[in-house]
């Protein structure tokens, strides 16, 4: 079943995030099960080509995880690309205001809800599939807004009153930063802030997301008990370095004491 059809239906999924360029990391991410997995363009090196390829990795390690990336912006000329590379969803980070919002549903959606560009790409199996692509995508596609900032809780009525926004990723650090108290998510401002956040998404039928920066399970386990149903599990750099570190920790315990 697609993802946005599994969120309609009140299920939860789980995916992971990729910062690495390695379409072998990419495959095997796939391969264990994640239900999505979001090429991260916003903040790291990866360009429009390693997405692409990014993209037909995922699909070989697992058909059924939905490839989606994280945009830069919600740039018209730029989202477009992504789209035609075959991203099955997005996550647009900064939307601070209605404005911006409905510059991403344009850059992402066909006419008549839209104005994204018709033209041979991988979407759309490079023409061969064009006429289906375009009767599906607009149903199929996947929308995420990232709030993460102190101006989107002020105008968090407004984005989400934005036809086709599907669900809301909140974006912690920059989202502490802006409050003036970076990192720190405990801090009753910014627990007053997801909370907010939350609630605005029960009343506008927003599918709630987050993301669980570290690989701490229990986490998943709490934030799924207060109402996140679209949650990203780490990344991939960031089980790469914890696992080494872990590793490395109990090895050199043990020879140590020897």
């Amino acid at each position: 079943m697609k993802l946005k059809k599994r969120l309609q239906n009140g299920e939860a999924v789980v995916g992971s995030w990729i910062n690495t360029a390695s379409p072998i990391v990419a495959e095997l991410m796939a391969s264990t099960g994640f239900d999505f997995l979001t090429v991260d363009v916003e903040h790291s090196a990866v360009d429009l080509v390693q997405t692409q390829a990014l993209f037909q990795a995922i699909k070989a390690g697992n058909n059924n995880c939905a490839a989606m990336v994280r945009l830069k912006g919600c740039d018209y000329s730029d989202t477009k690309r992504y789209m035609d590379a075959g991203a099955a969803g997005v996550i647009a980070p900064l939307i601070n205001n209605a404005d911006q919002a409905a510059e991403l549903i344009r850059s992402v959606k066909y006419q008549p809800l839209g104005m994204r560009g018709v033209g041979f790409c991988r979407a759309n199996n490079y023409g061969l599939k064009l006429q289906e692509s375009v009767e599906t995508a607009n149903d199929e596609t996947f929308v995420c807004v990232q709030i993460e900032h102190a101006d989107a809780l002020s105008n968090i009525n407004e984005i989400f009153m934005v036809p086709g926004i599907d669900a809301a990723v909140i974006g912690p650090y920059d989202l502490t930063a802006s409050m003036g108290i970076t990192g720190q998510f405990d801090h009753p401002k910014m627990v007053a802030a997801t909370e907010a956040i939350l609630s605005a998404c029960q009343r506008h039928s927003i599918v709630p997301g987050i993301h669980v920066v570290q690989p701490h399970v229990d986490e998943v386990f709490r934030r799924y008990d207060e109402g996140y149903r679209f949650i990203a599990y780490s990344l991939d750099i960031t089980m790469l370095t914890t696992s080494c570190k872990q590793g490395l920790y109990e090895i050199r315990k043990k020879l140590n004491a020897d």
